[in-house]
């Protein structure tokens, strides 16, 4: 997990307005990290997560600032799969997430924290 982190967080971007490009982002940072991968991985219907690492790291990627009670319900059913081994949020205004979801470990990763920009 701590690999898929650090490659994470070597992106740097402008304001994200268009969350696909996010995902290219993402996909290149791991590429290049040699971290093998699937983008939009169904773990069943109606739960499609953005990407999943051969290790079975999910990542989750959203723009903007959505609704975290939404977003936390999504990861929170993302952890209720065994093929889900532990959850990282890539979201462009940091949010706040416990250490754990379902027994899984949980990492939020605030793409204007990285920039040092105060998005709270």
């Amino acid at each position: 997990m701590e690999q898929v982190i650090s490659s994470i967080k070597k992106i740097r971007c402008h304001v994200i307005t268009d969350e696909y490009k996010l995902h290219n982002m993402i996909a290149q940072q791991l590429t290049a990290a040699g971290i093998s991968f699937q983008h939009e991985v169904p773990l069943a219907p109606r739960n499609r997560i953005d990407f999943l690492t051969g290790d079975g790291i999910g990542i989750e990627a959203k723009k903007g600032k959505p609704n975290e009670v939404s977003v936390y319900k999504q990861l929170e059913r993302y952890a209720g799969f065994d093929d889900v081994k532990g959850l990282i949020l890539v979201i462009e205004r940091y949010m706040d997430l416990p250490e754990t979801i379902n027994g899984k470990p949980v990492v939020s990763i605030g793409l204007r924290k990285l920039w040092g920009i105060s998005s709270k």
